[in-house]
């Protein structure tokens, strides 16, 4: 009877425990971050759970476990969770916001949350929402009452999940990041006050910080008092003095140190100098700076999710889809020289040994198949809609993928071709036939339209959406044709527009004949849809070889694993193992160039 009633007392503890979890005070002192009231260095990786697999989620933080972080910091992209204006999803797959956080404290870490409502983060738009472009005259990061009607509603939306998992509710998060990088973009201070307002009034209850660069202007105009001072990046006295000089009573940190950096199409990968982070690391932890290590490993910008740089009105620079950044732990996970440098100097000012580092993930190679054609993108155009001039793919409620107009030539028929503005990237036919492409980078958007056969020939011009503009001023990036098309400057008019979301491809008949249509006959230039396969007795990741292709997306089983471009850097795409499949596996490719069969192999490299 004794036994039973201990026994009872031990289940009480354990469902008060589990009913009632630790909770923890983070605070902000004078120079330094206290947790519980002791001084508290933070040692942050940043990843994204976006850009990983759920499935590798658990095996992405115990290697930045393993290399010495006691935190991670987590971006939460607000376009990723709704996708139109309030039809939010943070329950599947790996928009389980609250699933990735949990993961993190059952491993032992703290968060950094970085909820936005902007966060740049080369992911498209920076993570608003391109729902808003609708509105043609709309303004962002500011007090735009519209633009603020929708922060409001995902501020609501997101704390409903994220409040009980504040430190100070039994759960990880220390901080909440305030926008992001403000100071590089504007000076209401009003707005930042908003914001602030909008979060605690909706349960957020731990610290703010700012995010900013080292410099003067950008941390009088981003950072709001009462909130941490982050610096983009801290790694010098200097540094950490401006902080100072902004305001001496909160604690500053390096809230994004760079140990990779992004890579755009047409570039070489990047590679910092690993002697470089060592050495900022090395100052940080010998100063016990906090710091947050941007990014201990970057993912993938997976679809149609990579955004894009542009620093004139006229620059264009998307983002590869690969987002490896040269990162200490690589794209598909495994640790590089630069992850074993950094575990090893931190571990030099760690009191307690760094766990083991994990098992890589298995990779696998895949013999060549073939890709044979079977459709075209012209043979699954939907019902058009009528404008008198074009317009941009927003208007239309479309915020990803392509869209194509087509209009007769009545008047001029040949010369000059003008596309103001190409939002991103153009091709131009005639009468079916292929005439040129004009790419937005550079301002160069006239093509020579060539003498036509027909009496009335129609024009037509697709347009790729390659990633909405996602830091500095030009964020207003609408696209499609964002303005007119003039030949010999003449205005054409009566334009038919067909959306191409290209959500899923159309589906591969294994029976159905190459297309035979004029317009998707070989030297076209035609988009088409290749299909193919291989089969596997077992799964693994892989890379899938695209360098016999030109310019276009892969579906894997119906994931989209992104772009690939023949300008380089990146052709070989990852293919995380949990969107493979025993037996028959089915690889789709819509390219813009190709008219050839081809083939794909599956490869162990990014590069």
């Amino acid at each position: 009877m004794i036994m039973i009633k201990y026994l009872f007392g031990f289940l009480f503890l354990l469902s008060a425990a589990t009913a009632y979890p630790q909770t923890h005070h983070f605070t902000l002192g004078g120079s330094q971050f206290l947790l519980d009231g002791k001084p508290f260095q933070i040692i942050s990786g940043e990843m994204h759970p976006a850009r990983i697999p759920r499935e590798y989620w658990q095996q992405r933080i115990r290697m930045a476990k393993a290399m010495g972080c006691n935190t991670i910091a987590v971006y939460v992209f607000w376009n990723y969770l709704e996708s139109s204006p309030g039809h939010f999803d943070l329950t599947s797959g790996n928009k389980d916001v609250t699933a990735f956080i949990r993961l993190c404290q059952a491993e032992g870490l703290w968060v950094l949350l970085r909820p936005g409502p902007y966060v740049c983060g080369e992911w498209d738009w920076g993570g608003l929402p391109p729902y808003l472009l609708k509105i043609p005259d709309i303004k962002v990061r500011c007090m735009d009452p519209r633009y603020m009607n929708a922060v409001a509603r995902y501020v609501s939306r997101l704390c409903s999940v994220v409040v009980p998992l504040q430190c100070d509710h039994g759960g990880p998060i220390l901080m909440v990041q305030l926008e992001n990088e403000y100071g590089s973009y504007g000076n209401d201070k009003g707005y930042l006050k908003a914001l602030h307002t909008l979060w605690t009034s909706h349960g957020i209850t731990v610290p703010f910080y700012t995010a900013d660069g080292p410099t003067n202007f950008m941390l009088e105009a981003g950072n709001l008092d009462g909130c941490a001072i982050g610096l983009d990046s801290g790694g010098s006295d200097a540094d950490f003095e401006q902080a100072a000089h902004h305001n001496p009573h909160v604690p500053a940190f390096s809230s994004e140190t760079y140990p990779g950096w992004l890579t755009h199409w047409k570039e070489q990968w990047q590679h910092p100098d690993t002697a470089g982070i060592l050495h900022e690391v090395d100052y940080l932890l010998s100063h016990y700076r906090s710091f947050n290590l941007y990014v201990v490993h970057g993912g993938t910008n997976f679809g149609f999710t990579a955004g894009a740089n542009a620093f004139s009105p006229t620059q264009f620079q998307p983002d590869v889809t690969s987002y490896d950044y040269d990162a200490p732990i690589d794209e598909q996970g495994r640790p590089t020289s630069k992850y074993f440098a950094l575990r090893n100097l931190i571990a030099r000012y760690t009191s307690h040994p760094l766990p083991q580092v994990p098992a890589p993930v298995p990779i696998m190679t895949i013999p060549a198949f073939t890709m044979q054609p079977y459709t075209s993108l012209w043979d699954h155009l939907p019902a058009p809609k009528h404008t008198p001039q074009p317009r941009p793919m927003e208007a239309f409620d479309q915020t990803s993928g392509m869209i194509l107009y087509r209009t007769r030539l009545i008047g001029h028929k040949s010369g000059d071709l003008t596309i103001t503005e190409p939002h991103d990237y153009a091709l131009v036919y005639l009468d079916g036939k292929f005439v040129d492409t004009v790419f937005r980078d550079g301002g160069h958007w006239t093509v020579k339209l060539p003498e036509p056969k027909s009496k009335e020939p129609v024009l037509e011009i697709l347009v790729e959406n390659m990633g909405h503009i996602n830091f500095a001023q030009y964020l207003i990036d609408r696209k499609g044709i964002t303005d007119r098309v003039t030949l010999n400057g003449m205005t054409l008019m009566n334009w038919e527009t067909f959306n191409l979301p290209l959500t899923a491809p159309p589906a591969a008949n294994p029976t159905a004949a190459p297309p035979t249509t004029p317009a998707a006959a070989p030297g076209s230039s035609r988009g088409l849809f290749f299909k193919g396969s291989f089969d596997l007795d077992s799964t693994a990741d892989t890379y899938l070889d695209l360098s016999a292709f030109k310019k276009g997306i892969v579906w894997v089983n119906g994931h989209n694993l992104g772009r690939y471009w023949y300008v380089g850097p990146q052709q070989h795409l990852y293919c995380p193992a949990p969107w493979l499949r025993k037996g028959r596996n089915e690889v789709i490719v819509l390219d813009l160039h190709q008219t050839e069969a081809a083939t794909i192999r599956g490869v162990t490299n990014l590069y």
